[in-house]
């Protein structure tokens, strides 16, 4: 991504604005949207693993 990434600057050379491709854009939304919801679920309580592959199975998931 680093190569496809643009700077807009100032007439002092400091970068004050990003321009990246819609893709890059995306993702980054993409990864603040999983974020916000791994801490909406901070407190949720948690089960084992075990457990949870069993579930699976009795629920015919897996």
């Amino acid at each position: 991504m680093s190569d496809s990434v643009q700077y807009l600057t100032d007439e002092q050379g400091e970068r004050t604005a990003v321009l990246l491709p819609i893709s890059a854009y995306e993702k980054l939304l993409e990864d603040l949207d999983d974020l916000a919801v791994a801490a909406e679920r901070r407190d949720e309580p948690t089960i084992p693993h075990e457990q949870f592959v069993s579930e699976l199975k009795r629920d015919g998931i897996v």
